[in-house]
């Protein structure tokens, strides 16, 4: 699609609550001189009682709030040639009948991966200090322990159970301290491990081995329940399990069940099952669990990087150069 020759016209189409914040208006005034407006942005509720709008769409920018793309919807878009979604997962909004129309996809996980790395960063580090047990120690003693032994960040080891788009970034960011990396994540080659710096193990040494495991594993059937009491039990005195991936991927009643037997573990989870947790769980009491509201990915002003990202795939779309964020169908559905 060359630029000189052909303006695509574009829908914006998300939700209300966070559309300023992924496409502010510094964002907005860069897409405006690549693309015509169709009409002015809509809400997914809003382009179902109207889907006619997509008559003449060439590219739908999107992000949290997207439209299914299945065949009813797409019947009404016979001019579309590229989605783009300031979001990070795509699984929820493709079908069959997209997939088989070849239009490219762009997912913004990249941007969105920055923040849950560096969320995770910090609390594998506070981890590996064992800032959160030595703090709740210490309040309960009303006393500070005499020179507490700790991992700390030199010989001491890092799991990461996935290494997806966040996981591989964790990864790079550990690169920086002098830490042994472990992964387990059956579909990565070894190459790209050792590219990393990441030693691949089996799920059982991840957690035997680990002064913090921090969860990265989409959330598919087969890691459904995968961290429950057996792994959980594994884990050294003192350590600390990081999720910032999906609450689903723990068992949580067998994981509250070894964090009750032992009051060593810490355990940060930015993501439950449900979410929020039911007002009664023991999730909110438990001493040695610290809980935070899903805060890890893009918030405020860190969302622009999404759109940002699209905006820049967009520009490469309407220049006809080669899209660096298109989603390949055979690994929309591992994501998470």
């Amino acid at each position: 699609m060359a630029a000189e020759t052909t303006t695509p016209h574009a829908l914006l189409v998300m939700e209300e609550e966070r559309r300023a914040d992924v496409y502010p208006a510094h964002v907005l005034a860069d897409i405006g001189h690549l693309v015509r407006w169709r009409a002015p942005a809509l809400t997914r509720d809003a382009l179902l009682r109207d889907p006619g709008v997509l008559e003449g769409v060439d590219v739908l920018l999107t992000g949290w709030g997207a439209p299914v793309l299945d065949a009813d919807l797409l019947a009404h878009a016979p001019d579309l040639s590229a989605v783009m979604v300031a979001a990070g997962s795509v699984r929820h909004l493709t079908t069959p009948a997209f997939w088989a129309r070849g239009v490219p996809i762009v997912s913004a996980a990249r941007a969105n991966a920055v923040p849950v790395a560096e969320f995770s960063l910090a609390q594998i580090l506070l981890g590996l200090k064992q800032v959160h047990r030595l703090g709740r120690e210490a309040a309960e003693a009303r006393r500070f322990p005499h020179d507490p032994r700790v991992p700390g960040a030199y010989g001491s080891r890092v799991g990461l159970l996935g290494l997806g788009e966040i996981g591989r970034l964790v990864a790079e960011h550990l690169r920086h301290f002098d830490v042994e990396v472990l992964a387990c994540d059956p579909v990565v080659e070894p190459a790209a491990a050792r590219e990393l710096d990441v030693r691949l193990v089996a799920i059982e040494v991840l957690f035997a081995s680990s002064d913090v495991v921090s969860v990265h594993a989409p959330l598919l059937p087969e890691t459904e329940g995968l961290v429950g009491a057996r792994l959980m039990s594994l884990l050294p005195e003192g350590a600390t399990l990081v999720n910032t991936a999906r609450g689903a991927v723990l068992d949580e009643p067998e994981v509250i069940g070894v964090l009750r037997d032992r009051p060593d573990l810490t355990a940060v989870l930015d993501v439950t099952w449900p979410e929020p947790p039911d007002p009664g769980s023991p999730l909110f009491t438990l001493p040695n669990v610290l809980l935070t509201p899903h805060i890890a990915g893009a918030m405020g002003g860190e969302r622009a990087r999404l759109g940002e990202l699209v905006r820049d795939e967009l520009r490469r779309l309407v220049r006809g150069e080669p899209l660096r964020h298109a989603v390949e169908p055979a690994r929309a559905a591992t994501r998470a």
